[in-house]
């Protein structure tokens, strides 16, 4: 685990891990669109003028929903909610706002809404591969205890930790996981929790059972690296669909099932919802809410948005379906006509 990678000399400014692979992960991103879309764009830089507009309106959007998920924790020092740098984002907030930030500028442009949203799905896809490694490399969605060879242990006060030694009631879990002596906590003033003490004011036997002995971290599923590995798993698939998409235009038999335009940018919806929602009973951080599709309380958040993402994705492809393809001018490069 390595949420900081290096400071910055003279300005002391952070590097964090999470950030530098989100930046990967965009400029690789915006790398792979543009070479998909070199046949249909009059003009490179407006894909990536659209990716620069859609990464402030991720950040945005990430930030805002993780706000509005946690705000308990913003509502008595509400200037906090721009402490962007103090950590804080979530996926699908970042997403709904680039995504729809790229559809107007797109419509603005009078450029093909569909086709670039196809091409779109295959770099968010590839940009989650690195953004999922920075939530490993921060710590944070992590899984839950499992003796699977795999497992991996994170270190003394990690999330994962903390989450271990607490009782979580709002994942029905009333009694800790690790029971921690008391010689091992402090109690929060501000906020009244016991947390663990700092790693500096433990002793040498106390450091030496967190870190190799009876009260280290219990081994967690490596959630992030499977939600890594499964982004670039759906990338894969749906960059052979996209192929497939372009040979049925290309030989005009559009008529082949997922092969109009905008059906790989619905199918992105389709498998990433159902990737999250079952990832999702195996990470061990997100608080158990009502579920419409459960008898109990016993679904998250990110489960929910999985089901609903399906359902749109779902719908989406049947309105794609309906819709009449047009032809491509001539600005758009092509040696010849199209449909899209």
């Amino acid at each position: 685990m390595f949420p900081k990678l290096f400071e910055i000399p003279f300005i002391h400014l952070t590097v964090k891990s999470y950030g530098l692979m989100m930046v990967i992960g965009f400029l690789l991103a915006i790398y792979l669109i543009r070479h998909l879309s070199r046949n249909i764009t009059p003009d490179p830089q407006l894909i990536t003028n659209a990716a620069l507009y859609s990464l402030i309106g991720g950040v945005v959007g990430a930030r805002l929903f993780y706000v509005v998920h946690y705000w308990e924790h913003f509502k008595e020092n509400w200037p906090s909610v721009f402490a962007i740098w103090q950590g804080g984002l979530e996926l699908y907030g970042g997403v709904i706002l680039a995504v729809t930030i790229i559809f107007f500028y797109l419509r603005y442009h009078k450029l093909p809404i569909r086709r670039y949203l196809d091409i779109l799905a295959i770099g968010l896809m590839l940009a989650l591969v690195f953004g999922r490694i920075g939530c490993f490399l921060n710590g944070c969605c992590f899984g839950r205890p499992t003796e699977l060879p795999w497992a991996i242990r994170f270190p003394y006060d990690s999330f994962a930790y903390r989450s271990q030694v607490d009782a979580d009631l709002g994942r029905n879990r009333p009694e800790p996981r690790l029971q921690l002596p008391g010689e091992y906590l402090s109690f929060g003033d501000k906020d009244r929790i016991w947390y663990p003490k700092p790693y500096e004011d433990l002793t040498q036997e106390q450091k030496i059972q967190v870190t190799t002995g009876k009260y280290r971290c219990l081994p967690v599923h490596p959630t992030q690296l499977y939600s890594s590995a499964a982004g670039g798993l759906l990338a894969l698939i749906l960059y052979l669909l996209w192929r497939r998409s372009q040979n049925a235009v290309n030989s005009k038999s559009s008529s082949k099932l997922l092969s109009k335009p905008g059906h790989i940018f619905s199918l992105m919806f389709i498998l990433y919802g159902i990737t999250r929602f079952f990832l999702e009973f195996l990470r061990d951080d997100n608080p158990l809410e009502y579920a419409w599709w459960a008898i109990y309380k016993g679904g998250t958040v990110s489960q929910n948005l999985g089901i609903y993402m399906v359902i749109f994705g779902v719908v989406l492809s049947a309105i794609f379906q309906r819709m009449k393809s047009k032809a491509l001018n001539g600005r758009c490069g092509l040696k010849s006509p199209a449909k899209i």
